[in-house]
């Protein structure tokens, strides 16, 4: 740049000529005509790539583990340190840092991806996406799955989180969003999940499974999934997914239940709609407030989220659901049962009504037992009771009170009716809270009637205390004045009885 400056000013404002320019610069003459002819310096273009005599004879190599990591899982790619692990076991001396700047050259030589901007009207589309977030739950962190849903034209968002991203949580999902959003759009973008199609055999045409093809004509809603790796093409969402996790869970929540969790999102999810989007001039909910007529009416009752299976009852008045071993009460159950696993609960029937329900477990062989099932089963042998794994399990949660009520019972009927005794009082857990039930115990103790008809006594009496009537003050009625005054004669009495007159 110094030098083509140098001689446009020789040639210009001194006005010497052009071979004198060149021999006081010392540069060739045609070099000092295409000076004074280009107002701008010339950019140095090589006229043949640099030799690379180290990465040279593997270009093709890299250029097919480059190929090979776009196509693999977006967590699981070659990374450049891995690259140059193979470049180096096959030859290459070159270090890493050379070639992390020549795959950056390449990188920076492609064309740029460019995108057409998306308008949407109103009611038309919305999208769809999973993503995953850290919260704490009963004092344990876990990975929950975020289900969000977003509106097109108005933005407005909808997230809620379960445990899994199984079928039976996609469809509640979208139960639950409809029911935020009071419609349904006209048309919902997804990925290629394999809860909504199976494996895409390439191109456009896809295959949707029979349950999610009953899902969507039941909420009459179209479907359309991405180009496989276009992410892109629903942008909106995955933009949501992100800004739900970065504002809505941070920092991360402690509750108590995915309900809690649930209430959490909801609520924040409906404080959006008083934000403005970029770029736009009215609220979220102002906008949603004129794409809501636009939207297709929901059904007269919600799609019933789960799948539901046929059990046996096991010995144990048990059945089995994915590994894990669900109570029954022993008082009710039938043979075959019918099994709905909704999303965070299990319920357990015969045909017509829900014997048991259950929160759903995730983990492999476990036992989810309800100690209410098995008492009547106890009140009939209560040779078991130490031994039963619901008791040991409830004990452990039980106040003191509970504890010296037992050993008072067996103490007094030791041949097992003392049990039967404790067992009653258990029953009563199926009727009324566990706060009213420990407090009827403490009271029984403190009274001196420590059985299971004391219990039952101090019970009601706190539920429904009694209501003493105050005795009537003459003075405050005047017409009872009167008859406040009057000698009572008994022998009236036996007058009547006798016949005579009073």
């Amino acid at each position: 740049m110094d030098q083509h400056a140098a001689i446009r000013d020789a040639f210009y404002t001194d006005h010497q000529s052009i071979r004198d320019i060149a021999r006081t610069l010392g540069v060739a003459r045609q070099s000092v005509r295409k000076a004074i002819e280009s107002p701008a310096a010339p950019r140095y273009t090589p006229t043949r790539p640099r030799s690379a005599p180290k990465i040279d004879p593997f270009r093709n190599q890299l250029q097919a583990l480059l190929d090979e990591r776009a196509t693999q899982p977006r967590k699981q790619r070659y990374t450049l340190s891995k690259i140059h692990q193979i470049l180096a076991a096959a030859g290459y001396t070159g270090s890493e840092s050379r070639l992390r700047a020549i795959v950056a050259d390449q990188q920076r030589q492609r064309r740029p991806a460019t995108f057409i901007p998306l308008a949407f009207a109103p009611g038309q589309d919305a999208q769809v996406d999973w993503g995953e977030a850290q919260v704490v739950i009963a004092g344990t962190r876990v990975t929950v799955q975020l289900f969000v849903m977003r509106l097109c034209h108005a933005q407005r968002t909808f997230a809620c989180a379960f445990p899994t991203q199984r079928q039976e949580a996609f469809f509640a999902g979208h139960v639950a969003a409809f029911a935020f959003f009071g419609g349904v759009p006209q048309r919902l973008t997804y990925d290629n999940l394999a809860t909504a199609i199976t494996s895409p055999a390439g191109g456009r045409t896809r295959t949707e499974r029979a349950a999610f093809t009953a899902f969507r004509t039941y909420y009459r809603f179209g479907s359309h999934f991405c180009t496989p790796g276009a992410a892109h093409e629903k942008g909106q969402v995955e933009h949501g997914v992100g800004y739900v996790r970065r504002n809505a869970l941070v920092p991360i929540p402690e509750v108590e239940s995915y309900d809690a969790l649930n209430a959490h999102l909801l609520a924040w999810c409906t404080g959006q709609d008083a934000r403005t989007v970029h770029r736009q001039t009215e609220t979220i909910g102002t906008r949603w407030a004129a794409e809501r007529p636009h939207l297709r009416p929901l059904p007269p009752q919600p799609y019933v989220c789960c799948v539901t299976t046929q059990a046996t009852l096991t010995p144990y008045s048990q059945i089995v659901c994915e590994t894990n071993r669900y109570s029954v009460p022993a008082d009710r159950a039938v043979r075959q049962l019918v099994v709905r696993a909704f999303p965070l609960t299990v319920e357990i029937g015969d045909g017509t009504t829900v014997l048991a329900t259950h929160a759903r477990s995730y983990a492999r062989d476990q036992d989810i037992l309800d100690p209410l099932h098995y008492l009547p089963l106890l009140a009939q042998r209560p040779g078991a009771f130490d031994h039963a794994k619901p008791i040991q399990r409830w004990q452990a949660s039980w106040p003191p009170s509970y504890l010296r009520l037992l050993a008072r019972l067996r103490q007094q009927w030791p041949d097992g009716r003392g049990v039967r005794e404790f067992v009653a009082v258990l029953q009563l857990h199926a009727t009324y809270p566990a706060t009213v039930v420990a407090a009827a115990v403490d009271d029984a103790l403190t009274r001196g009637c420590a059985h299971a008809d004391g219990v039952r006594l101090c019970l009601q009496q706190a539920l429904h205390p009694t209501v003493v009537t105050p005795p009537l003050a003459p003075d405050a009625h005047p017409l009872l004045a009167a008859l406040a005054g009057q000698v009572i004669d008994l022998q009236a009495y036996d007058r009547l009885l006798t016949g005579g007159t009073p």
